[in-house]
């Protein structure tokens, strides 16, 4: 099998999940966006996705990241760029020219630093807050749920090239996703009474992507069910 073929079929297999579990929630297809994560794999499998009709794809390295999109653009495939991994603050000039979309913005100060850098490119720049549920590993990225709103009013108040555009989490390893995407969704529900326009859920990873779904989730981050395993890195 060669590797669009076998892009295609992971593809279909994730997009079926995802059509069940719509069924099950009762919910439209349609308020679902997948963003394939491309983390570690070449531009090439890239343009195959797009080729498939993939539209949003994601990375969590900088430089890799942008230096994929160009590759990527090379190639002729033209996609919303998510960066949804851990970002220092140094790196976020940078990463405020190339990405579409910040999944993880978690403080006031790399707030500050995106929108130096959206403003230094000429761009506004959509961010997501990243919540952390996960109370035994403080040095997990995220705010706690009690911060959410004083970061997203220092983002709506200081940071005029940033749009706030919702909120991100990745569940707590090894416990039930489903109430923490439960409590997602609450504090989702309470941003957008302040904020209207922030109504993005990223939510759901390959494991766990079907209990998003059923809490609301907008915008799924699946890499492994359609990339496969990963490489192991040196």
């Amino acid at each position: 099998m060669d590797r669009r073929d076998e892009l295609a079929q992971n593809l279909a297999a994730v997009r079926e999940r995802i059509d069940r579990a719509c069924e099950r929630a009762g919910r439209s297809r349609d308020e679902l966006t997948l963003v394939v994560v491309t983390k570690t794999r070449p531009a090439s499998d890239v343009a195959l996705l797009a080729e498939l009709g993939v539209t949003d794809v994601g990375e969590n390295r900088h430089p890799e990241a942008g230096d994929k999109r160009a590759q990527a653009e090379q190639l002729g495939a033209h996609v919303r760029w998510h960066f949804v991994g851990g970002l220092q603050t140094n790196k976020a000039g940078a990463v405020a020219r190339y990405a579409d979309v910040v999944h993880s913005l978690d403080r006031p100060k790399l707030a500050r630093s995106l929108d130096r850098g959206a403003e230094a490119a000429g761009r506004t720049l959509r961010c997501l807050i990243q919540v952390d549920f996960d109370t035994t590993d403080p040095g997990r990225a995220g705010v706690p749920p009690h911060e959410v709103m004083s970061l997203a009013e220092l983002v709506t108040a200081e940071c005029p090239h940033l749009e706030l555009g919702g909120v991100m989490t990745v569940a707590p390893l090894g416990q039930d996703p489903a109430p923490s995407f439960a409590h997602l969704r609450e504090i989702s529900a309470a941003l957008v009474r302040e904020v209207p326009g922030a109504t993005i859920i990223s939510a759901g990873m390959s494991e766990d992507f079907e209990d998003a779904i059923q809490h609301g989730a907008t915008h799924l981050r699946v890499g492994r069910s359609v990339l496969g395993q990963r490489p192991v890195l040196q």
